[in-house]
């Protein structure tokens, strides 16, 4: 798979998220927050709680399911992004969670939200 197609089905993932979230009662924040040393790919807010989601997408499962790839080096720098976020945003007294969603991009789109995927 090249780096384009990779980025290609990690943009139809992202949208699919995106749209799973909204109908959810999602409230977007940002989209692919980034500062020097990562990314998160949405922050969300629901229940008053800020949610900061890692998407993974997925066209088979020749490599493992989709969350696999969020070892312990990813969620470590997820956690770092998300604390410099909420300093950036001067956020006080928040609730918040670190979610991933897989989406399997094959016949039929199918989405799994992992819900408190981990922790800090």
């Amino acid at each position: 798979m090249t780096m384009n197609n990779t980025r290609t089905i990690g943009n139809i993932g992202e949208r699919i998220a995106l749209n799973f979230l909204l109908k959810n009662g999602y409230k977007i924040l940002e989209r692919n927050f980034r500062v020097k040393f990562g990314e998160i790919d949405i922050i969300a807010l629901i229940d008053h709680t800020i949610v900061f989601i890692e998407v993974k997408s997925r066209s088979n499962n020749k490599y493992g399911f989709p969350y696999e790839s969020v070892n312990y080096k990813k969620q470590q720098k997820i956690i770092r992004v998300a604390q410099n976020y909420i300093k950036i945003k001067n956020i006080k007294e928040c609730q918040y969670r670190f979610d991933i969603i897989e989406v399997y991009l094959n016949s039929s789109e199918k989405i799994n939200h992992i819900v408190n995927a981990f922790w800090t």
